[in-house]
């Protein structure tokens, strides 16, 4: 729905929160700074909150994570509100079903938890740039995030003390674990050293949120990035190394802090609810319906736009996924030749075709190097995936697709023609009615779609999708975008299914894959009742963080939230 005077996301959350406060004149929240401490309704008020992100839930879960969440002691939520997941377009708002704010917080209500809103419009959370809507790029001069420098609050509350003699003692994020990065191991925070730090916080009398008591899942194509050196994109899962794992579970982690909890105030009666049940399926051989060029017209029925000079995905308005550029040789290649985008054009990979056969990849940040060949009139093809857009750090304007036009040898390639790809509208409208499938290909050849059904026999549950030997690729199920796998990188090996995606009881499920580079000998995946995140050559990074003090290893300044 676009309104006829468009609204800023701060502008419309303030009404919508009214509505949950008819009694707000018999409430009251004060500071007082001459006591140290909040008051809530006039009486001494402390609250040890926890991060949940409802855009990282399912909405059929919601009710459940926040149920664990005050069961294991907390009074408090603490959350974000995505400023591009409720305004796709500018003046178009969207507050439905996973997106439905209000009904999130009436959830949080019914579980007698009070709530932080944290509404932006910059929130970072290692989202797709940081909350902020990829239409802002529209305008490719634009800066973003220059009014403040960035504000990574490391600090103890000495520094707090010295700038703020009084009030109460707060720590807004306290990190019961870290993210992942795509290449190194997954990250891990010791229940000791998060016992610990939060007891002595809560012995001090402060008020503390812990980040994240459940992370979640990137789903579809949300993750964000960070850049040190280099570029480094989030993986698909989201879960934290938390209290709560990824599939909604508690774990040792949650009852220890739990414990400590206890000591300081009193916590609901009654057990945790147990592991919800899991599910094991396969092995399951997927069946080849195409490479991705067979599906061009489906893919971009609109047609392509033509230039001179490649165009990024924001000047096309192609918000998020992939894009295919097109040109065609002016005269024969006869020797490998190189093929290169200069000044580290390529955000974030490049799946190189020639006349439909995969040619190898071009990555950001990185020294790939490609040659190439082919005759007067080849037809060249670069497939560019936007990784994620950097979600920490003051004006990075991180446009995506070739920002440079590509050079082979000496020659600087022109006449390009672009493909904003509608993969997902594909995937859940044209693939059910059977396209093209009677023509595959006998062989593979770069980015090709996979696909296959199976029944679950009974009621089913929660799983992880395991994908041995496959590369790179996207992965839906029934039609639901799950996100990112990259086996071969790691160190994320399966993705977590939500039971509530599944067909029970006979009904057919189908997945659909879109393999980017190299499809093992045996196309199979399995459902696996346990999750497999830490897989990878990589170096580990372990946080041992406490609430005194920060190593100098840990890489903290990575990302901030």
């Amino acid at each position: 729905m676009v309104p006829k005077k468009p609204l800023c996301l701060p502008s419309l959350l303030l009404p919508l929160l009214t509505l949950l406060l008819p009694q707000a004149d018999t409430r009251s929240f004060v500071v007082d700074r001459d006591h140290d401490r909040f008051l809530l309704d006039g009486v001494p008020f402390r609250y040890v909150s926890g991060s949940l992100h409802y855009f990282r839930v399912p909405r059929v879960l919601w009710a459940d994570r926040l149920f664990k969440m005050r069961m294991s002691g907390l009074n408090a939520i603490q959350l974000y509100v995505p400023w591009n997941y409720h305004e796709p377009e500018p003046g178009v708002y969207n507050f439905n079903g996973s997106r439905d704010l209000i009904a999130f917080l009436n959830e949080a209500t019914i579980a007698n938890l009070l709530v932080i809103l944290r509404p932006g419009p910059y929130i970072c959370a290692e989202w797709d740039m940081g909350g902020l809507p990829a239409w802002l790029l529209r305008k490719p001069n634009i800066h973003l995030r220059t009014s403040d420098p960035a504000d990574n609050m490391t600090k103890i509350f000495a520094l707090q003390r010295k700038y703020e003699p009084h009030g109460p003692l707060v720590n807004s994020e306290y990190y019961t674990g870290w993210l992942d990065y795509w290449g190194h191991n997954h990250s891990t925070r010791s229940i000791p050293a998060v016992t610990k730090g939060l007891k002595n916080m809560l012995e001090l009398g402060a008020s503390v949120n812990m980040y994240m008591f459940h992370g979640g899942t990137n789903f579809g194509y949300w993750n964000g990035a960070d850049e040190k050196g280099h570029f480094l994109p989030i993986i698909t899962s989201y879960d934290y190394d938390a209290p709560i794992s990824e599939a909604g579970d508690p774990t040792p982690k949650l009852f220890a802090l739990r414990n400590v909890i206890s000591q300081f105030q009193e916590i609901p009666l009654g057990p945790l609810p147990p592991p919800s049940p899991k599910m094991a399926l396969g092995p399951l051989t997927l069946h080849m319906d195409g490479n991705l060029l067979d599906f061009l017209y489906f893919l971009c029925p609109q047609g392509p736009i033509h230039s001179v000079l490649p165009m990024t995905f924001e000047a096309v308005k192609q918000d998020r996924g992939f894009m295919l550029y097109r040109t065609y040789l002016t005269q024969t290649v006869f020797e490998p030749t190189q093929f290169w985008v200069p000044n580290n054009g390529v955000h974030d990979r490049a799946y190189v075709m020639v006349d439909g056969v995969f040619q190898g990849v071009l990555e950001r940040n990185m020294k790939q190097r490609l040659f190439l060949t082919g005759k007067v009139g080849a037809k060249l093809d670069v497939l560019l995936e936007n990784m994620g857009r950097l979600s920490f750090g003051s004006n990075h304007s991180d446009f995506k697709g070739l920002l440079e036009p590509p050079i082979l040898g000496q020659t600087v390639l022109t006449q390009w023609l672009m493909f904003p790809l509608k993969v997902d509208k594909l995937v859940k409208w044209w693939f059910p009615l059977q396209l093209l499938r009677s023509s595959r290909p006998q062989t593979p050849s770069g980015p090709t779609f996979y696909s296959t059904t199976f029944p679950i026999l009974d009621s089913g549950g929660d799983t992880f999708l395991f994908l041995p030997g496959w590369t790179k690729g996207q992965v839906w199920i029934n039609g639901f975008n799950l996100g990112r796998y990259w086996t071969k990188r790691g160190p994320q090996q399966t993705l977590y299914v939500p039971r509530p995606l599944l067909f029970a009881r006979g009904a057919l499920n189908q997945i659909t894959l879109l393999e980017l580079e190299n499809v093992p000998p045996h196309p199979q995946i399995q459902f696996l009742d346990s999750p497999i995140l830490n897989s990878t050559l990589q170096e580990t990074y372990i946080y041992s963080l406490s609430a005194d003090k920060q190593s100098a290893s840990e890489p903290m300044e990575l990302s901030g939230h």
